[in-house]
């Protein structure tokens, strides 16, 4: 075997090596241990989670300088070893503080505004943020100046944004929707333009909404900015649903009042979705239709997707009642009168000929 192998001053500093990352080792599982039982009750802890695996490096980095220290390298190689110990960790560290920021980010939003999976431009930017800061404290533990670098990426980054004029609208387009908050994922939206769906993800550039048919639609977050948004989820999820009916005049407006309050309030006591509060409303719209007396039924649904079925059994079942009490729906006819044009027989149609009937 090489004789070095033997050497106390090569035996010595891997002996302190082994033993620091060894003792390095064990006061990791006890700190980890004790992190978990004060940060975390029920479910485990988001810093124990991002420095579980680091932290064994952080360890394995710290035996290593120990042993530099225990040796007697040359001043010029301790240097060295110090810098690259350096650097792994700065490098190691700076990739922990960013999965910690982007989990926070995660956690928050799951737990505050955000009922789904949290935004990616959100996530990315801190991450991104994180990383850059890291990556110029890495730079100046190296020895590089920075202030020349920052000056050349500002001149860069002016032509730059240039040149990507739209992308960079799109990019603080997302940023103010997310520091606004219209939308939040998982809200189902409506845009200016008539787009509505669940709002799957706002990124960097673009806003995804699914739509109830399953298909996905990508919107630039610019156009979503500058559209007039209808959520139906702020500030809850229940949505107020109008009905209209229409009964002919010889009807009595205070019976057909009382029969749709029942139906309304049966419904929601037997029909999936309608919620009894606030408790549905009967009014008798004013002025006078061309056709009957107009009512106006609002029951409140859970959901804005409840109102498809919830409505389907609503009206069915005023429908029923109403014809149940001989009350007939009006609607308009058309007369058509046959005339006789210079001896010849064609069809005229009288458009003052036109009159609601019940029947």
């Amino acid at each position: 075997m090489p004789d070095w192998l033997f050497d106390w001053r090569v035996v010595w500093p891997g002996l302190v090596h082994v033993g620091t990352t060894l003792l390095a080792l064990v006061a990791r599982s006890i700190v980890l241990r004790l992190l978990d039982r004060w940060l975390s009750r029920d479910r485990p802890s988001l810093l124990v989670a991002a420095i579980r695996l680091p932290s064994i490096l952080w360890a394995i980095v710290l035996g290593f300088y120990a042993g530099v220290e225990a040796s007697d390298f040359p001043a010029l190689l301790h240097e060295r070893l110090h810098l690259i110990l350096l650097v792994a960790t700065l490098f190691s560290v700076t990739i922990t503080i960013a999965n910690l920021v982007g989990s926070a980010i995660v956690r928050a939003s799951q737990q505050q505004e955000l009922h789904g999976q949290v935004t990616g431009l959100a996530h990315t930017s801190a991450r991104v943020a994180v990383l850059a800061v890291g990556f110029l404290v890495i730079l100046s533990a190296l020895g590089i100046q920075v202030t020349p670098l920052l000056t050349a990426l500002g001149v860069g980054g002016l032509a730059v944004a240039l040149a990507l004029q739209d992308t960079l609208s799109n990019l603080f387009a997302g940023m103010h929707l997310l520091a606004d908050r219209p939308i939040r994922v998982g809200d189902f939206v409506k845009l200016g333009d008539g787009v509505e769906g669940f709002v799957i993800d706002v990124g960097w550039r673009s806003t995804r909404l699914r739509t109830l048919l399953s298909s996905v639609i990508v919107v630039p977050n610019q156009t979503v900015a500058k559209s007039t948004i209808t959520n139906y989820d702020l500030p809850d999820s229940r949505v107020g649903l109008p009905m209209k009916v229409l009964v002919p005049y010889g009807a009595d407006p205070t019976r057909v009042r009382e029969w749709l309050f029942e139906e309304a309030n049966a419904a929601v006591a037997t029909v999936p979705g309608l919620v009894s509060e606030p408790p549905p409303a009967v009014w008798l719209m004013p002025g006078f239709s061309d056709y009957g007396l107009e009512f106006t039924v609002i029951v409140w649904m859970a959901t804005y997707v409840d109102q498809f079925e919830g409505q389907t059994q609503v009206r069915t079942r005023i429908l029923r009642r109403l014809h149940a009490e001989g009350v007939e729906i009006p609607f308009p006819v058309h007369d058509v009168r046959l005339a006789s044009v210079d001896g010849k027989r064609g069809a005229i149609t009288d458009e003052s000929a036109v009159r609601p009937r019940t029947s």
